[in-house]
């Protein structure tokens, strides 16, 4: 029988006058890999708080069973700044040590790309303090990995990790002995990991047998039965659990109840797509034409990431674009929206790229533009439109569309300025869309939100007619909303893969393990084979060496003095994005910096 870990019994806790728990009894036993979902604001950082008890439930009591070893991931590290990543992630061990632990090696690796941390300045002797927030926590995910626990509790965990390092980290935690308790909006990633699930709705918490498509099937039954949410929630869902059938196996795991009840919901859903419709009235939109790449080159200052591409984007064409950290994904839609702002007067570093005279292109990127936060919500759409035609007759209000992405009457009067994260980038969406665009960039626009907001605005997309291309790290929305998936593998080409991210990843390992093989055979060639370099050379080389590494130490002192000025003045809005400006251009020096930095350790 398996050992209770933890016990939730009778937890409620208030903030202000809302209920985020109430009553709330739970258990986690040896073995358990429990997925937890849930709205944004509706308590599940707070549950998995005091879970492990780092916060303090106003009435109930959570329990530990004796010696308990927890691991928890939050949102906000407690790394040393001054400290090294070696220092925190593998302490004192000796390097014979560590390196000698397959452990330690599968996480660097798995996390890293390898275990000389490609893309930190200094590898593990990186001092942490001037990294971004996302290294950051990928260093707290290694350390917490090394370790040994009973129950690991993780919260956004695939937050800042690539296509390659989901995949990587469910691998891991499948392969673990320790229990799991995790928070998390990407839904393959629940459906690799997870054979229960906790979902917080209002104060309750529901139970699931199954990963995340169980619980899909699951809740539609319940719905059914319980007849007790509204039609449109019930119609989102629906439509869910007809994808995940529909999907191919692997996709879903095995349902651990009965399923004939959820599946009768779904007997007259059709596809989430009529393509062939949709191809056409994006047809009538946008003409022929596009955007035609022809023989392009992409650079990122003096490093060349795309070369002699040829390609097309057409209307109607529905784009999933993954690839390696660093290939040049953003960049090249940065390209692609240069153009089409300049009409085709500025070009990229080669080649020629020709945009379509009726393309009305709409660029959500990673970074959320500030609004005036004394604007309330509903006039920050309405400033853009009052109402947006969604095609075959549909029309919504700024009203309608804002309630569709979870800005329910009260919160559309709420100031942008009280906004959260999550929200400002729903509210950064919605705007896009408000302005009837027909070509979009989606860079990273799953970022912050939760799984009910992805599935209305998948909803919304479905139905959106016009051309778009999808930068996304959440395999399951890339699967859910694009035909097709290109992929950049740092090699500076572009390439169609028919079976889409599965074959993405297949590739990569293979082409890890060719770079492995290779580099054996490339250490036993003879010294003749590479040119000697003079002593001169080697002197000179080892100078610039030293005056660079000064001066990406003044740009980490300057990087660290704008974050703390960002933190002082988190209020001022105009004020941050004038030092994010400065942050964003220090960035740029740092990258010219290391890569000839790189160059030079070579010849030295």
């Amino acid at each position: 029988m398996a050992v209770n870990l933890v016990n939730v019994e009778n937890v409620s806790k208030v903030y202000g006058t809302r209920a985020l728990l109430d009553g709330v009894s739970l258990g986690v036993s040896e073995g358990d890999r429990i997925g937890v979902v849930g709205r944004n604001g509706d308590g599940k950082t707070t549950m998995i708080r005091m879970l492990a008890r780092l916060e303090e439930p106003d009435t109930g009591r959570v329990t530990h069973s004796g010696g308990l070893r927890l691991g928890v991931l939050t949102q906000h590290d407690s790394l040393d700044p001054r400290a090294t990543v070696r220092h925190e992630v593998i302490g004192d061990l000796a390097d014979h040590e560590w390196a000698g632990n397959a452990k330690i090696r599968d996480v660097l690796t798995g996390l890293f790309g390898g275990l000389d941390m490609p893309g930190f300045p200094q590898g593990l002797d990186t001092v942490i303090g001037p990294l971004s927030g996302g290294e950051r926590r990928r260093i707290a995910l290694a350390k917490l990995l090394i370790e040994e626990q009973d129950l690991i509790v993780l919260d956004e965990p695939t937050n800042h990790l690539d296509v390659e390092g989901i995949a990587w980290l469910a691998q891991h935690l499948r392969e673990r002995r320790s229990a799991l308790v995790c928070v998390t909006h990407d839904r393959w990633f629940l459906d690799q990991v997870c054979t229960r699930m906790w979902d917080v709705q209002r104060g309750d918490v529901y139970e699931y047998e199954g990963g995340y498509s169980d619980y899909v099937f699951a809740r539609a039954e319940r719905e059914r039965i319980a007849a007790t949410e509204e039609t449109k929630r019930q119609n989102l869902v629906r439509k869910e659990l007809a994808w995940l059938r529909r999907g191919a196996p692997a996709r879903t795991s095995k349902p651990r109840f009965r399923v004939e009840a959820a599946n009768e919901l779904i007997a007259d859903v059709p596809p989430p797509r009529d393509s062939s419709e949709l191809m056409k009235f994006a047809s009538s939109r946008l003409g022929k034409t596009v955007f035609d790449l022809e023989d392009v080159t992409v650079q990122a200052g003096p490093k060349v990431l795309l070369k002699h591409v040829t390609w097309q984007l057409g209307p109607g064409d529905r784009i999933g674009l993954v690839g390696v950290n660093g290939a040049g994904k953003t960049s090249l839609l940065r390209a692609l929206a240069e153009a089409a702002r300049s009409e085709g007067e500025v070009q990229p570093a080669g080649g020629h790229v020709r945009v379509g005279r009726t393309v009305k292109l709409a660029y959500l990127s990673q970074e959320v533009a500030e609004l005036d936060p004394n604007w309330r919500v509903l006039e920050a759409v309405q400033r853009v439109r009052e109402r947006v035609d969604l095609g075959k007759g549909r029309e919504m209000t700024a009203g309608q569309l804002c309630e569709t992405f979870g800005f329910g009457k009260e919160k559309q009067w709420t100031p942008v300025g009280d906004l959260s994260g999550g929200e400002r980038r729903r509210l950064q969406l919605l705007r896009l869309l408000m302005d009837e665009p027909n070509v979009l960039f989606l860079d990273e626009p799953t970022n912050d939100l939760d799984i009910e907001t992805l599935t209305q605005l998948e909803d919304l997309l479905d139905g959106w007619p016009g051309s778009m291309i999808v930068i996304s790290h959440d395999r399951f929305f890339v699967e859910r909303t694009t035909d097709r998936v290109f992929a950049l593998l740092g090699d500076g080409a572009l390439r169609m893969l028919p079976r889409g991210i599965d074959e993405y990843l297949e590739r990569r390992k293979r082409m890890e393990e060719a770079a492995a093989a290779s580099a054996p055979a490339a250490a036993a060639k003879p010294a003749a084979a590479v040119p000697e370099k003079s002593a001169a050379d080697v002197r000179a080389a080892k100078k610039e060496l030293q005056k660079i590494e000064r001066q990406l130490d003044k740009v980490s002192e300057k990087e660290t003095k704008l974050h703390a000025q960002i933190a002082e003045n988190a209020t001022d809005f105009a004020k941050v994005a004038e030092l994010d400006a400065e942050l964003r251009e220090l960035a740029g020096q740092r990258e010219e910096l290391e890569m000839r930095w790189l160059e030079l350790a070579e010849d030295a």
